[in-house]
């Protein structure tokens, strides 16, 4: 099968064709014909730092993580799905698993669902690993009807899922941009939009909470706006990260009261870790998405599979609107 590998990490010119062997079915597993995958931020770090990150495959490797496809094979021990089932998932391009810049994949059935009926094969590769990242940290945040919910960076990949969720489940949702397209599209897809390049953390918590901040922070910018994160929480509230690899004074943290809830969806797949755990989240973004709930942001721009280089860089840039999406 045609498959784009990597014989050593660096820049998005490592990418190359190539033809490796189709894998085969094994029990708990099936084989999907990928129609698509997409092209998240932890795609890009394994492709650049190699042996630094602990979740890297060895070389030569197939990456990509997302997918959406039909079913061709369903192995031992699996009964709910069936061939010509379409299903998406997040099961492959770490660790000894294969990826998804590939015509086939094995996955683990625990890792997938059924592909929303009203959505591409485009659409649905672009949504597994955002909309799982999105929807455990609300769920642990304890998301509820009524709270006001501030999501950081609302028009990136994981953001602009979050966002949708947390007015799906009820909550009064604001998210901050730094430009007018982002914050445009943080209006459009329902939340009050929030400039943070022109707003201080101060004003908006007084404008939009009368002081009190807000119940949960979702930061999916992580990093140093951690503490921006915990600036803007309520008294006793919650805020969930997904970038957390810094050290961190935890002094405000702590006399506020705050939860911090740190997602690394990406468990599952590396530890063989109540891997079922993702197949009962991707089916209740399916529902979510059939009710008109969610519906995932792709880039405009078009890649096949032979110019996955040009997708990095695409999502590098910060250029691009919603998941960088690759066609198989």
């Amino acid at each position: 099968m045609k498959a784009m590998l990597i014989r050593k990490f660096g820049g998005p010119e490592v990418f190359e064709s190539a033809e490796i062997p189709k894998p085969e079915v094994k029990a708990g597993h099936v084989l999907v014909r990928i129609a698509a995958t997409s092209v998240n931020t932890v795609d890009t770090m394994i492709r650049e730092m190699g042996e630094e990150l602990p979740l890297s495959p060895a070389l030569p490797a197939v990456l990509g993580m997302d997918f959406a496809g039909t079913v061709e094979a369903v192995g031992e021990g699996v009964s709910n799905y069936a061939v010509g089932d379409e299903v998406y998932g997040c099961a492959g391009g770490l660790a000894d698993l294969q990826g998804t810049l590939a015509e086939y994949i094995v996955a683990d059935a625990q890792l997938i669902a059924r592909k929303p009926k009203n959505l591409s094969m485009r659409e649905a590769a672009a949504l597994p690993l955002v909309g799982i990242t999105a929807y455990e940290g609300l769920q642990r945040a304890g998301i509820s009807k009524g709270q006001s919910v501030l999501v950081h960076g609302g028009s990136g990949g994981v953001g602009h899922v979050a966002l949708q969720l947390a007015r799906h489940f009820g909550a009064s949702v604001y998210a901050t941009g730094g430009g007018d397209k982002q914050l445009a599209l943080i209006e459009k897809l329902g939340a009050k939009s929030i400039n943070y390049k022109t707003e201080t953390v101060a004003d908006y918590v007084a404008s939009h909470t009368g002081g009190a901040g807000f119940d949960i922070v979702f930061d999916s910018v992580g990093g140093a706006n951690i503490v921006t994160s915990f600036e803007a929480a309520a008294l006793n509230g919650q805020v969930a990260t997904t970038v957390s690899m810094l050290e961190l004074d935890l002094t405000l943290a702590h006399f506020k009261g705050l939860s911090l809830h740190v997602v690394f969806m990406l468990i599952p797949m590396l530890h063989n870790h109540k891997r079922e755990q993702h197949a009962l989240i991707l089916n209740a973004l399916t529902e979510i998405v059939e009710a008109g709930g969610l519906q995932p942001v792709v880039d405009e721009n078009r890649y096949a599979l032979e110019d996955v280089g040009k997708a990095h860089a695409r999502l590098a840039s910060g250029a691009g609107m919603g998941k960088v999406v690759v066609d198989i």
